[in-house]
């Protein structure tokens, strides 16, 4: 049973950053692409940023591209996402799922 659990969020003012991190159980990450998805107040759930399992290629949503980065330590069995440049519209609950499962969510908030 694959249990993801993710941590990091937190207040921020604009132009700052936050790294989130997902661990992984029950699942060898590496073996596996994995992404992580954002909801804001009101709205949808919308994909952020995704890594593939084989050859680590990465997208991201057209919204934080050149601002966030997505990364993986296998050796961790940990999913990062490192966000600079932190602007109010990221603010919402940010989540990691693999293979349907889904973490609890992390909160970020970004305003001043």
């Amino acid at each position: 049973q694959v249990q993801l659990v993710e941590s990091g969020g937190g207040l921020v003012q604009p132009g700052g950053s936050l790294r989130l991190s997902c661990a992984v159980s029950g699942f060898t990450l590496e073996y596996y692409a994995i992404g992580w998805f954002r909801q804001a107040p009101g709205k949808g759930r919308e994909g952020v940023s995704f890594i593939s399992s084989a050859d680590g290629s990465t997208q991201y949503a057209d919204s934080v591209k050149g601002r966030f980065t997505i990364s993986r330590d296998n050796a961790k069995n940990t999913l990062y996402l490192q966000m600079n440049s932190l602007k109010p519209e990221d603010t919402a609950v940010y989540y990691c799922s693999l293979g349907g499962s889904w973490g609890q969510g992390t909160q970020v908030t970004v305003s001043s």
